[in-house]
């Protein structure tokens, strides 16, 4: 079997495995072909979202994926790549800080429920792999674009029962946030863990209108709307 991996030109290697993972052929390849091969990887039952690569042009686990005859690897995309398939995930990382993805002000006293205890539960399973950050087509044209795992753990936060910044973090995230998002779903295709940050995106969309915030690209339109939905200028 011959896999392809992206290091600084497409190097070749060929395995003799049958049913093996990706991370099992790396470190075939490292152990007894080529001792410079550089990855990443950490806990391999896909729990830490260290191993994250891109086979064939979709984002995968490393320990997780079944290796395929001609697979190309490569390193994750919209980050810096310090050698071969590891990458540089500070910058991503740093998306959270600037959405203040955390909690701000917690109401104390509040009892959850167990309806509030599953309202964010899939967004908490979050491993911040980078999967959905290196599949976001919106850093093409906007570096500074907060990204889907960082609005997702702002979800997390802003349908959390016991937080009372609710419209701190949402006035936060108007720019380079909700709005940038094309909504073309190719973060949740990809996210290991199956969080569908394009449904948080949109849940924050709403919440963001129900505190009288809107898209400012309906600004470029030159015109306010009627009722009925059509221009007038």
């Amino acid at each position: 079997m011959k896999i392809k991996i992206k290091r600084e030109e497409v190097a070749e290697y060929e395995v003799e495995m049958q049913n093996a993972t990706l991370l099992e052929v790396l470190n075939e390849i490292k152990t007894k072909q080529d001792s410079t091969l550089t990855y990443s990887s950490g806990c391999r039952s896909s729990v830490c979202g260290s191993c994250s690569v891109r086979v064939n042009g979709k984002e995968v686990l490393a320990c997780g994926y079944k290796v395929q005859n001609e697979d190309l690897v490569e390193p994750l995309r919209n980050v810096t790549v310090l050698r071969d398939l590891v990458v540089d995930m500070e910058r991503a990382y740093s998306f959270n800080t600037k959405a203040k993805a955390w909690q701000i002000f917690q109401s104390k006293n509040i009892s959850l429920t167990m309806e509030d205890e599953k309202r964010n539960e899939v967004q908490s399973d979050c491993i911040l792999c980078g999967s959905c950050y290196s599949a976001c087509p919106v850093y093409a044209v906007n570096e500074e674009f907060l990204g889907p795992f960082s609005l997702t753990r702002v979800w997390r936060y802003v349908s959390d029962a016991r937080e009372d910044g609710v419209h701190a973090k949402i006035d936060n995230i108007q720019t380079n946030g909700v709005w940038d998002c094309t909504l073309c779903n190719e973060c949740t295709m990809v996210c290991p863990q199956e969080i569908s940050s394009k449904a948080d995106i949109e849940k924050l969309r709403s919440k963001s209108a129900m505190l009288g915030f809107t898209d400012p690209n309906f600004s470029n339109f030159g015109g306010d709307f009627s009722f009925d939905g059509s221009p007038s200028f």
